[in-house]
């Protein structure tokens, strides 16, 4: 997980997915997986609860879901601005 805006930008800048990779990279993932991006495309950067409240699911399956996502890299993180203790995420595609 990327800690400052500086690295998010980067590694976007370095890493711009196809609309075909991205759904490449999205096929063999979960379904509460493949929510929690679809949340994120409308609507981002989102704190896990609020992930959790759009999607309607459990914080553990949010949880799981986003390490599913960043393991494949179609998501980044970084401190809220608005609550420094909290991690807010992102599409990096």
């Amino acid at each position: 997980m990327s800690t400052s805006t500086a690295e998010d930008g980067t590694a976007a800048a370095e890493e711009v997915l196809s609309k075909d990779e991205y759904r490449d990279r999205l096929r063999d993932l979960p379904p509460s997986a493949k929510l929690v991006a679809k949340v994120l495309e409308t609507d981002s950067p989102l704190s896990q609860g609020q992930l959790a409240d759009e999607s309607l699911l459990p914080d553990r399956t949010v949880r799981y879901a986003l390490n599913r996502l960043e393991d494949v890299g179609l998501v980044g993180s970084r401190y809220s601005f608005r609550d420094a203790r909290k991690q807010v995420y992102y599409l990096k595609n």
